[in-house]
C-alpha cells in the first residue's frame, strides 16, 4: 500500500506536457499561414509585372486614329525661319505632308498671335527680317517742379502686331505742377498709385534692349527715360523721307504723327480733349514703319555696306 501512495505523488507535481500531436497542428498552422501571405503577395506582384508588360507593349505598337503625332520641322534659313507645327492624327486620312496645301479647306481653331500650332500643318513663316525683335514705344509726359521739366508719366510698349507688351503710369521722382491733361491725357487720380520712376525704367529697359526700337520723335521718349539706344537699333518715323512722299509732303520736313497717319492710312488720332493714348500712337508708328519697312531696311543696310 505504501508503494502505490508514493507512485501517486510522483505523478500529480511532475509538469504537465501538451500532446505531441496538438503542437504539430500549431506549427502546421503556422507555417501555412506564412506561405499563404507570400503566395498572395506573390501573385500580386506578378499581376502588377504583367499589366507593366501589356502597357510597354501598347506603347510599341504603331499610332493609330485619334493619337496625336508631330510633324518634322521645315527646313530653316538664316533669312527665313520657320516654325514647327503640330496636327492631329485623327486627321490623318485626309492631312497631306506638312508644307503642302490640303485638297479641302479644314477648320482651324483660333489662336492667338504668335502661336506655333497650325491646323493644316503649314509652318508658320516670318516676315521680313524678325518681328519678334521690333516694338514701338511712345511716352507721356508731364511737367515737375516750379519750371515745369518735362518726366515720364505714362510709357507704352506694343509688339510687331500691334500687342500691348507694357503700358503703366510712371510717378515722377519731382512734384508735379502741370498734368498737360489736354495732350498726355494725365490726370491727377493718374499717378496716385502708379509705379515709381526708377522701378519702371528697370522694366522698361529690359523690354527693349537688344530689339529694334519704333518711334515717332523717338529722341525725346529716350530723354524722359534717361536712356540712350544704339542708333543701329532706332527707327524714328518722323524722319523718314519716305514717308513724308507717300502723305505727299515735299522735303524732309517732320511730320506729326497724327498728320502721317490720317494722310497714308485715312484715320484719325488724338482726338477729343481727353489727351492722347500712348498705346495708340504706339501702334500707329509701328504701322507706319511696316509701310516703308522693306526700302527702309535696303536702304540702310546699303549705307552700311558703303561705310
Amino acid at each position: 500500500m505504501s508503494d502505490i501512495w508514493i507512485n501517486l505523488s510522483l505523478d500529480e507535481t511532475a509538469p504537465k506536457k501538451a500532446p505531441a500531436g496538438k503542437l504539430n497542428r500549431k506549427k502546421e498552422w503556422l507555417r501555412r499561414k506564412r506561405h499563404n501571405r507570400g503566395a498572395k503577395g506573390y501573385k500580386e506582384g506578378k499581376q502588377k509585372n504583367n499589366q507593366y508588360r501589356q502597357d510597354f507593349r501598347q506603347s510599341q505598337t504603331p499610332l493609330q486614329n485619334g493619337a496625336s503625332i508631330k510633324c518634322p520641322p521645315a527646313s530653316t534659313s538664316t533669312q527665313n525661319k520657320s516654325l514647327p507645327c503640330l496636327a492631329s492624327a485623327s486627321h490623318s486620312s485626309s492631312m497631306p505632308p506638312c508644307g503642302e496645301k490640303p485638297k479641302e479647306p479644314l477648320k482651324s481653331a483660333a489662336s492667338s498671335p504668335g502661336s506655333s500650332v497650325s491646323s493644316t500643318c503649314k509652318p508658320i513663316t516670318m516676315s521680313s527680317g524678325n518681328p519678334f525683335k521690333y516694338v514701338a514705344i511712345d511716352c507721356e509726359m508731364v511737367g515737375t517742379g516750379p519750371k515745369r521739366l518735362s518726366e515720364l508719366a505714362r510709357c507704352s510698349i506694343v509688339s510687331y502686331e500691334g500687342d500691348v507688351i507694357y503700358d503703366k503710369f510712371i510717378k515722377p521722382s519731382a512734384q508735379v505742377t502741370d498734368y498737360r491733361t489736354r495732350w498726355s491725357g494725365i490726370r491727377r487720380r493718374d499717378l496716385i498709385n502708379a509705379m515709381p520712376f526708377t522701378k519702371a525704367k528697370m522694366e522698361i529697359l529690359s523690354l527693349i534692349k537688344g530689339k529694334v526700337v519704333v518711334g515717332h520723335a523717338i529722341h525725346n521718349d529716350f530723354k524722359v527715360i534717361g536712356y540712350c539706344h544704339p542708333p543701329e537699333l532706332t527707327r524714328d518715323t518722323s524722319r523718314i523721307p519716305l514717308l513724308n512722299q507717300m502723305a505727299g509732303i515735299e522735303g524732309n520736313k517732320c511730320t506729326s504723327l497724327k498728320t502721317l497717319t490720317k494722310a497714308i492710312f485715312n484715320r484719325d488720332i488724338q482726338t477729343g480733349n481727353k489727351g492722347h493714348s500712348s498705346v495708340e500712337d504706339a501702334r500707329a508708328t509701328m504701322e507706319l514703319y511696316k509701310v516703308v519697312e522693306h526700302e527702309w531696311e535696303t536702304q540702310l543696310a546699303a549705307n552700311s555696306m558703303a561705310r
